[in-house]
């Protein structure tokens, strides 16, 4: 694996400062730009890691948080291990905050994030690619639509309420984005069932954007996130190896 260097930066925003980890391969040299986006947990050691994973292949990796106005990360302390003990508990810390990033303010932040990465130097000239866990999926809806000529491509995991019947549902994004999309469904996660599924699938087929949605079998929300009960390594390599193609195919690296 290729050697990477990380460190935490700090990006302006309209409303102070977001810190975010980055990190990218070792030495000189310019690489393809990748915005991750976090599950609800925030920013920790697990999402470092993959982060670094990617740097390995090849990419510089922007890792926000994107709870900033709420301090630094973690904002609410969090266990070395997320199980469904400690799960409800976390989460009733967890929703104000989620919550409270509407839809106006992540793409106010996204275009920051942006901005970063294309002002940055060891950062390769182009559109990006974006990975988004859990809401950190919706997230990445809502940047592909609002920066289409920022954006090649989208990857998004177990992402939960990507299509509901709200006026201003994740999924209407689909009308706007010009990204190459995958996104790969929890098939026991009662955040996305089959007709939000159909739903997501539908607006993008209708809108034209080059997609594959697949649902992986047997894996639980939050299937990627290696420090929580739900892990499923098989679907997560299975991942990896959807997101490494799309990213291979469209952005290089």
């Amino acid at each position: 694996m290729t050697a990477v260097h990380a460190s935490t930066v700090e990006i302006p925003t309209r409303d102070g400062t977001a810190e975010a980890y980055f990190v990218r391969p070792a030495g000189e040299g310019r690489h393809p730009g990748v915005l991750l986006y976090q599950d609800a947990f925030g920013p920790r050691p697990a999402l470092n890691a993959m982060a670094d994973r990617l740097a390995a292949e090849g990419y510089a990796v922007l890792l926000p948080n994107v709870f900033h106005r709420q301090g630094r990360a973690p904002v609410v302390e969090l266990p070395e291990h997320i199980d469904h003990d400690n799960r409800d508990a976390l989460f009733a810390q967890l929703m104000p905050l989620i919550q409270g990033l509407a839809p106006a303010l992540v793409v106010a932040d996204a275009d920051a994030y942006l901005g970063w990465l294309a002002d940055c130097p060891q950062v390769a000239d182009g559109p990006i690619g974006i990975t988004g866990y859990c809401m950190g999926a919706r997230l990445a809806l809502r940047t592909a639509g609002a920066y289409p000529d920022r954006v090649a491509a989208i990857g998004g995991f177990h992402g939960g309420r990507l299509a509901t019947d709200q006026p201003d549902s994740p999924h209407l994004a689909a009308a706007t984005m010009t990204a190459e999309a995958y996104f790969g469904h929890a098939d026991q996660d009662e955040s996305m069932p089959p007709e939000q599924q159909e739903r997501l699938e539908k607006a993008f087929t209708e809108a034209g954007v080059v997609h594959r949605c697949e649902v992986y079998q047997g894996a639980g929300h939050g299937y990627t996130q290696s420090d929580t009960s739900e892990f499923d390594s098989a679907a997560t390599e299975r991942h990896w190896a959807a997101l490494l193609d799309l990213f291979a195919r469209t952005l290089g690296g």
